[in-house]
């Protein structure tokens, strides 16, 4: 096919993008409000909620990576213009969302059985422990409204789940100062009241979602077909050979951070508590810069459903252009406001320093993060995981967390020195992810180009 200009690529990929990027803005601004109005009860709720939203990352992370196995076939069969698998992806996504954010509740309490043996101050794990069980429940609506999500943006409809997402956060930011203040009336929860905030307004979002999907015209011919009786076992299976290592992924690297967590609170309090604040930064960025992979999974399915391989690699070099930009400034606003960001969860000097030194260090790993983040996205976008999840693996588990620890704790560069080694593993990860997609774009692009030909031979020869 005719290669379209990159200025065109741009446009259409930020059309989709931009609408994911708020959207995920309004995810992990749940958490950033939680933070900064929890910091004002003081370093050990703040440690307390740090502690908690760590351990609740790994199991979110996974469910919302799971999800991502529709997105990709959706926009497949949307390439391919296929109604009919749509309607059935839609169909088993919603059964395979919903028992999985069951499932994932169900571990996460039992796992809290385990905290006792972490090493953690005994008061962050008695304040965090009710918490996390309280937001751990949002993971049954998140999961609900990620099937409803991954199916809309597997269409390219984007913009509903940010409007969606924006009026939910505004809604958990006031229930917040509700809830754990103990205003209007309404009991003084402190941390439990950021946390039942976070858990009305995640079901608002899935209410909200499920009313606009059912209500929208495009989507009429698929919910029209929809029916329940006709449900397969085996038609799980490609959404879980994407979604699974997908999950796995982020598990691996959330997991790294949740690690780094763990670390930090061998070291006290506030370093914990530091680590907090970076990381809710840390986090803003990444989420948003998932936005531009989440365009780029759409648009690379659409190729490969057209074959067309050579729009697939421009597709691929315009998201990672994109990612780099965005994070280019995002590590230009974290290295020169390093000081002033901690200052609105905390008042403890102690917790402002370590955090200083922490967004630095933040700031400096902005473009690996990027990089890899998209990588991962435009892989997937080819139905390319089991390489990916190996790469995530060895960066951040085999590289990162060894790399923190020495850093860390053996060389005694403390807090900086574990994020040092977060560094390294998303560095290797982000060059690892750039060079397998390159590489395998190039065979995609050949492999459409000689299928062509093979079929114009054919039809020549049936024509003679």
């Amino acid at each position: 096919m005719r290669p379209l200009p990159y200025k065109v690529h741009f446009n259409k990929t930020f059309n989709i993008a931009y609408p994911v990027m708020l959207s995920q803005l309004g995810h992990i601004m749940v958490g950033m409000a939680d933070s900064i109005m929890v910091g004002q009860l003081g370093q050990t709720p703040l440690a307390a909620a740090s502690f908690a939203n760590g351990v609740l990352g790994i199991f979110m992370m996974f469910g919302i990576g799971l999800s991502y196995g529709i997105t990709p076939l959706v926009a497949q069969a949307d390439g391919e213009k296929d109604h009919g698998k749509i309607t059935r992806l839609f169909r088993h996504g919603m059964i395979l969302c919903a028992v999985a954010g069951v499932l994932l509740f169900t571990i996460l309490f039992c796992s809290t059985y385990l905290f006792p043996y972490l090493q953690q101050p005994e008061e962050v794990i008695s304040l965090g422990t009710p918490y996390l069980l309280i937001i751990g429940s949002s993971l049954i609506p998140l999961m609900i409204f990620q099937n409803f999500r991954q199916f809309s943006e597997g269409l390219s409809v984007t913009k509903p789940t940010m409007y969606i997402t924006i009026v939910a956060n505004l809604v958990n930011i006031l229930l917040n100062y509700l809830l754990i203040y103990g205003k209007l009336g309404l009991p003084e929860l402190g941390l439990n009241g950021a946390g039942w905030a976070t858990f009305i307004s995640r079901v608002l979002m899935a209410i909200g979602l499920y009313v606009f999907v059912i209500k929208y015209k495009k989507f009429q011919a698929y919910l029209s077909a929809f029916q329940f009786s006709k449900i397969k076992a085996d038609f799980f299976v490609p959404m879980l050979k994407i979604g699974v290592p997908s999950g796995v992924q982020f598990f691996f690297e959330v997991g790294a951070f949740t690690m780094a967590a763990i670390m930090m609170g061998w070291l006290g309090t506030g370093p914990l508590a530091a680590h907090q604040i970076a990381l809710s930064l840390v986090s803003l960025s990444y989420m948003m810069a998932s936005g531009i992979s989440a365009a780029s999974t759409v648009r690379i399915g659409n190729q490969i459903g057209m074959k067309d391989g050579t729009n697939l690699q421009r597709v691929g070099n315009t998201s990672f252009l994109m990612s780099l930009i965005f994070m280019a400034c995002c590590a230009i606003l974290f290295t020169s406001l390093s000081s002033f960001f901690p200052t609105l969860y905390v008042g403890e000097p102690e917790v402002i320093s370590i955090a200083t030194t922490l967004i630095i260090v933040a700031g400096f790993f902005q473009l690996s993060d990027g990089i890899q983040v998209v990588g991962l996205g435009a892989l997937r976008g080819m139905s390319d995981v089991k390489v990916p999840t190996i790469i995530t693996l060895i960066s951040y588990w085999g590289l990162a967390i060894p790399a923190s620890y020495i850093l860390g704790f053996t060389l005694e560069l403390g807090p900086a020195g574990i994020w040092y080694g977060l560094l390294i593993g998303l560095t290797a990860a982000a060059i690892a992810l750039f060079v397998r997609f390159k590489r395998l774009a190039r065979q995609k692009a050949a492999s459409f180009v000689k299928k062509a030909d093979d079929n114009a031979t054919l039809d020549l020869s049936v024509s003679l």
